[in-house]
Order: C-alpha cells, then sequence, then structure tokens
C-alpha cells in the first residue's frame, strides 16, 4: 500500500490490536484499579511523546531527515506530521502498557 493513508492505515493496523489487548488485560489484572493504573501511565508517556515530537521537529527543520512529499496526509505538529507524532505516542503506549502487565503485586 503507498500513498497519503499508508503510514497511518499501517500503524493502526498493527497497533491498535496490541493496545487493545494490553488495556483488556490491565483491566482484567486491575479490574476497578485500572482507571488509576491508566492515570499513572497517560502523563509520563504523554510527556516522552511530546519530547520526542520536539527533537523530531529540530531535526527535520534542521535538514537532517525529510519526508517524501504525498506520504503524509499533511497535517503537521511544527514540521512533524501527525501520524509520525502518533507513531511516537503508540509505542510510548506500547511500553508502558507492556511495563505496568509486568510489574510485579496485585496493583494497589
Amino acid at each position: 500500500m503507498t500513498g497519503r493513508w499508508a503510514y497511518l492505515i499501517h500503524l493502526l493496523a498493527w497497533t491498535l490490536p496490541v493496545l487493545l489487548g494490553q488495556l483488556a488485560v490491565l483491566r482484567w489484572r486491575y479490574g476497578v484499579e485500572s482507571p488509576r493504573v491508566l492515570r499513572a501511565i497517560l502523563p509520563p508517556a504523554l510527556a516522552v511523546t511530546a519530547w520526542l515530537v520536539a527533537a523530531d521537529h529540530l531535526a527535520i527543520a534542521a535538514g537532517i531527515w525529510r519526508f517524501g512529499p504525498g506520504l503524509h496526509l499533511g497535517l503537521q505538529l511544527g514540521a512533524v506530521p501527525v501520524e509520525e507524532a502518533l507513531f511516537f505516542l503508540v509505542t510510548n503506549l506500547l511500553v508502558a502498557f507492556g511495563l505496568a502487565l509486568l510489574a510485579p503485586g496485585d496493583g494497589a
């Protein structure tokens, strides 16, 4: 698949099932505590995502790398395509949810 939608479709196709599976297991493992777990996970994941987007913006603006025309939807956060920012967020969530699933204890 090529074109403007390819990056987003591929990203969501492989990450959404894994993220939903992780969330289901977190919900099963922590039960009513799952909102508390998400409140613990989301702020750091968003902070790291913001950091990576800022670094990516600087690298793109400096000409270190670029994205070919027509390969993204055209929506950007600064110089960073939205799909790239979403990739950073999804990657951070996959890691954070995975660490929460591996954490010892009963979730308390």
